[in-house]
Parts: C-alpha cells; sequence; structure tokens
C-alpha cells in the first residue's frame, strides 16, 4: 500500500507550455545558466513526476513536478498547449532528374594568370 505524503513545491508561473526542462530550472533560479541546467538533467539530478529525466529538451506541462537539488517545483500555466502544426506535404512526385547523357559537362576555361583578380601581386616563391 503506497502511502501519500505531502510537499511543499515552488509554483513556476509560465506564459507557454510546453515548455523544455532546462528552461524551467532556469526560470527556477534553481541553477545559474543552461550549461549547468542541461549538465544536471544529463547526470541524471533531475525528476520529473517521480521518475529520473535525463533528456534536456523534455517537454513539460502545466502541473508537472520538477524535483531538483532537494526542491520540488510545480509547473502553472493558465495558457492551453502550444504545439506546432506540421505543415502537410502534398503528395507530388518530385520533377524528374536529366540523365547523365542529356547534361553536358563543360570545363571550365584557362584563366589568364598573369592578371591578379583582387588587384594585388603574385607572391613569388622561388
Amino acid at each position: 500500500m503506497m502511502e501519500e505524503i505531502e510537499i511543499e513545491a515552488i509554483g513556476i508561473e509560465v506564459d507557454s507550455q510546453p515548455i523544455e526542462l532546462y528552461k524551467v530550472l532556469k526560470i527556477a533560479n534553481a541553477v545559474s545558466g543552461g550549461g549547468e541546467a542541461k549538465y544536471a538533467i544529463s547526470e541524471g539530478y533531475v525528476a520529473v513526476n517521480g521518475e529520473i529525466e535525463t533528456r534536456k529538451r523534455c517537454k513539460i506541462y502545466d502541473g508537472d513536478l520538477i524535483e531538483f537539488n532537494q526542491e520540488f517545483y510545480l509547473l502553472i500555466c493558465d495558457n492551453p498547449v502550444e504545439e506546432k502544426v506540421i505543415a502537410e506535404s502534398t503528395n507530388k512526385s518530385p520533377a524528374p532528374k536529366p540523365k547523365k547523357s542529356e547534361e553536358k559537362l563543360q570545363k571550365p576555361e584557362a584563366e589568364d594568370v598573369s592578371q591578379p583578380k583582387s588587384g594585388r601581386s603574385q607572391i613569388k616563391f622561388f
């Protein structure tokens, strides 16, 4: 039988959701910067909803509980979830590529080496 316990959590209010986990730690001032947040997450020092999370860009939503450094943080967001809509691609086939026999490869013409293009004189090594 699981015993229910009460914990005190610090509320972190954000304007939009989802938000990446490392950003939540930065907003909460639990770390000094994004690099430190990413390191702590990748080393397994952060738990989300009671499970260790090692993904730095794990999406965090309203009501998620984050545990770090013996502190608890609760994400609070009144706005609805903003998921980016991926544009549906049309089922058009790509334009056919020309056959190699149709391609005409031209050799570049020999450049005149006596006239430098940049206006500088040439360097002579010998």
